[in-house]
C-alpha cells in the first residue's frame, strides 16, 4: 500500500513537471505568434508614415513652385505698375494698351493653386492602409490557425483507442458487422433479446468499453451518409423512449442533416459552418479537462468543442447512423483503425 501511494505521488510529480514544460512551450509559441503579428502591424504603420510623409513633401514641393511663380508675377506687375505710372503723363491711352497686355493675358495659376489646396486633404489614406494591414493579418492568422490546428490534431491522435461496437446496446434495426466496426440502419428489425442497455426507439449504439479518466480519441468514417450523430454519452444516459441529444441529457455529440448541414447538439443546437464536407470525423475527449472536441480528419481541422464540463461517470463512444430513408442514407458508420 505504501509503495502504491509512493508511485502515485511520483506520477503526480511527473504530471506537474510535464505541465510546466508544456506551459513553457505554449507560452513561447504564443509569444512567437503575437510578436509576428505585432511586427506586421509595425511594418505597415511605418509604410503608412512613409506614404504620408511622401505626400506632404509633394504638397510642399508643388506649393513652393506655385509660390515662386506668384512672386515672379507680383514682381512683374509691380514693374509694370511703375512703368505705367511714369508713362501715363506723357503717352496716350491707346499706346499704353498696345504696349502693356491686359492683365487677363497673364498666366493663370488658379488651377495649380487649386491642385495644391486639394492635395492637402487626406481622403481614404488611413482607411486603405488599415484595410491592407487587416488583409495581411487575416492571411497570417489563417496560416497560424491552420498550423496550430494540425499540431493540436496530431496531439489528439496520440490518445487513439480501439473502439468496438456493443451489440447489447444496439437498436433492433441496426446491423453491426462481424468485427463490430460498422453499423447501418435496416428497415427490418432483428430478433434480439430485451436488454435495459439497448436503445429504443432511438437507432443508436455505444462502444463496448467506457472510459472513466484520462484522454481518448477515435475516428469514424461518415462518407456517403446524409445524416448521422456521433460523439460520447455518459453511462446513465436514457436509452428508452424519446431522447434529445444534449449535454444535459448526458450526450456530447455532433450531427449532420441533409443537405449537409452540421450542428453541435447543445441545449440549443448550434450551426457549425464548414467549408468542406468531412469524410472522416475524429472525436477527442479529455475527461479531467472536461472537453469533447471534433475534427475533420482529412484536413486536420478543428470543427467544434464542448468545454467546461465535469465528467463524473464513464463516457462511452456514441453512434447513431439514423434511418436509411429508403436507401439514401444506407451507408454505414465505420470505426477507423488509427495508425499514428
Amino acid at each position: 500500500m505504501i509503495e502504491g501511494r509512493i508511485q502515485k505521488m511520483n506520477r503526480i510529480q511527473e504530471a506537474v513537471e510535464l505541465s510546466r514544460n508544456n506551459s513553457e512551450i505554449e507560452a513561447q509559441e504564443g509569444l512567437h505568434i503575437f510578436t509576428k503579428l505585432l511586427q506586421l502591424i509595425q511594418k505597415d504603420h511605418a509604410e503608412l508614415r512613409e506614404v504620408i510623409n511622401t505626400k506632404q513633401k509633394q504638397v510642399e514641393s508643388n506649393a513652393k513652385g506655385v509660390m515662386l511663380e506668384l512672386e515672379q508675377e507680383i514682381n512683374e506687375l509691380r514693374k509694370r505698375s511703375t512703368q505705367l505710372e511714369h508713362l501715363s503723363n506723357t503717352t496716350d491711352n491707346l499706346y499704353l494698351l498696345k504696349t502693356f497686355p491686359a492683365l487677363s493675358q497673364l498666366p493663370d495659376l488658379k488651377d495649380r493653386c487649386d491642385t495644391v489646396v486639394k492635395s492637402a486633404v487626406y481622403v481614404g489614406t488611413l482607411r486603405r492602409a488599415i484595410r491592407k494591414v487587416g488583409s495581411k493579418i487575416d492571411e497570417n492568422i489563417k496560416d497560424e490557425v491552420k498550423r496550430l490546428c494540425t499540431t493540436e490534431f496530431q496531439r489528439a491522435q496520440q490518445y487513439a483507442v480501439n473502439v468496438n461496437l456493443d451489440l447489447d446496446t444496439a437498436h433492433p434495426k441496426l446491423v453491426l458487422s462481424e468485427d463490430r466496426k460498422q453499423v447501418y440502419h435496416n428497415d427490418i428489425a432483428l430478433k434480439v433479446p430485451e436488454n435495459p442497455k439497448r436503445f429504443y426507439p432511438c437507432v443508436s449504439v455505444l462502444g463496448k468499453d467506457g472510459f472513466s479518466s484520462g484522454r481518448f480519441y477515435f475516428e469514424v468514417v461518415v462518407k456517403g451518409k446524409t445524416e448521422w450523430d456521433i460523439g460520447v454519452g455518459r453511462e446513465s444516459m436514457n436509452r428508452k423512449g424519446g431522447n434529445t441529444l444534449n449535454p444535459e441529457n448526458g450526450y456530447w455529440a455532433l450531427g449532420m442533416r441533409n443537405p449537409k448541414s452540421y450542428w453541435a447538439l447543445n441545449s440549443t443546437p448550434i450551426v457549425v459552418p464548414l467549408v468542406s464536407t468531412p469524410q472522416k470525423m475524429g472525436i477527442y475527449v479529455d475527461m479531467e479537462g472536461g472537453q469533447v472536441s471534433f475534427y475533420d480528419v482529412d484536413t486536420a481541422c478543428h470543427i467544434y468543442s464542448f468545454t467546461g464540463y465535469s465528467f463524473t461517470e464513464k463516457l462511452f463512444p456514441y453512434f447513431n447512423p439514423r434511418r436509411n430513408h429508403g436507401g439514401t442514407n444506407s451507408a454505414p458508420l465505420i470505426i477507423s483503425l488509427i495508425s499514428v
